[in-house]
């Protein structure tokens, strides 16, 4: 029984965009470290790294005792300074109205002033210091500023805190981008539309929504920072590795797709149709990834040769794999 044909590639020479790549890293646009502005224990801590959490979701909760000492005690004392400001203006108001009929002097009257004025200061200092004081109850609770994931914690559950000390990091995956140092020769020539990101922990390419160089320029390094922001992609975190490739011109090459090559131990080849139709295994020297999906093919393969284009097929038909020569 006669087998099906191989589906095959006439491999030729084509014009493809000829690219620059460049190392970049994975960042979160939208990431914040979260800590307390008040000194105390930590009494709840009920996230950790990976979590989902939803605006406004409390991350950890400071012992809050000591906060509320503090709003007792200013609500005490604010009580008090009340207390002798409505008594100073009670005596100036007398001191006004005996003045006129001649029975305090106006020393009197001035001296009783003085006083409410010093009772209204006072009073107005420890309103400020209550309001402060509640604002620091509210500090105690420490909650999500968007819905995001939980990066990492970098407290745990009974540790001090302090003011400036880091509890807990939230990103939203939703917004992610590559920054990259690209050199300021390469950024002269390059069409940032055209550029393709790399991501290989997820073994995909994408292209960037929009591309943004910042005006600085490394004085060290001469390379200039440019943001890729990427479209919504499963699996990316902050921190992974990335590789932007800038088109800077246009080269002929030969070229094959990836899903035509064979790949075993550190050995690429594809099976390439001989003058009697039969697939054989020929190893090849490969370059970088060019178009969409296709792979540069340095040395091993010709312009007019035929290759397959599913390898499982094709080693199917060969009675024997035999490693290339």
């Amino acid at each position: 029984m006669a087998q099906p044909a191989l589906d095959t590639i006439k491999v030729a020479p084509r014009e493809f965009a000829q690219t620059v790549a460049t190392e970049a890293t994975i960042e979160a646009v939208k990431q914040a470290t979260l800590g307390t502005q008040v000194a105390g224990r930590i009494v709840e801590l009920p996230v950790r790294a990976g979590d989902t959490v939803r605006a406004g979701q409390v991350l950890a909760r400071i012992d809050a005792r000591a906060a509320d000492a503090a709003v007792a005690g200013s609500r005490s004392q604010l009580a008090e300074a009340e207390a002798n400001l409505a008594n100073a203006k009670r005596v100036h108001e007398r001191n006004k109205a005996l003045v006129a009929q001649k029975f305090v002097s106006q020393a009197a009257v001035d001296q009783s002033e003085s006083a409410y004025q010093a009772a209204l200061a006072q009073v107005e200092a420890v309103r400020a210091n209550a309001g402060s004081a509640v604002v620091a109850r509210d500090w105690t609770t420490i909650v999500a500023p968007y819905a995001g994931v939980v990066g990492e914690t970098l407290a745990e559950l009974g540790d001090m805190a302090t003011p400036g000390k880091a509890i807990v990091t939230v990103f939203d995956p939703r917004e992610m981008r590559a920054v990259a140092y690209v050199p300021q020769a390469t950024l002269g020539k390059a069409k940032l539309d055209g550029a393709r990101v790399d991501l290989p922990a997820l073994a995909t390419t994408v292209k960037p929504v929009r591309a943004t160089v910042i005006p600085l320029a490394d004085a060290k390094s001469h390379t200039t920072r440019v943001r890729f922001d990427l479209p919504p992609t499963e699996g990316l975190v902050p921190g992974q590795y990335a590789r932007a490739r800038l088109p800077v011109g246009v080269a002929t090459m030969l070229a094959v797709p990836e899903s035509a090559l064979v790949r075993r131990g550190e050995v690429t080849g594809v099976y390439v149709i001989d003058d009697k139709g039969a697939p054989r295994l020929r190893q090849l020297r490969t370059g970088e990834r060019v178009g969409d999906g296709e792979v540069e093919v340095l040395a091993g393969l010709s312009g007019g040769e035929t290759i397959a284009a599913n390898p499982v097929a094709a080693g199917m038909r060969t009675a024997a794999i035999k490693p290339p020569h």
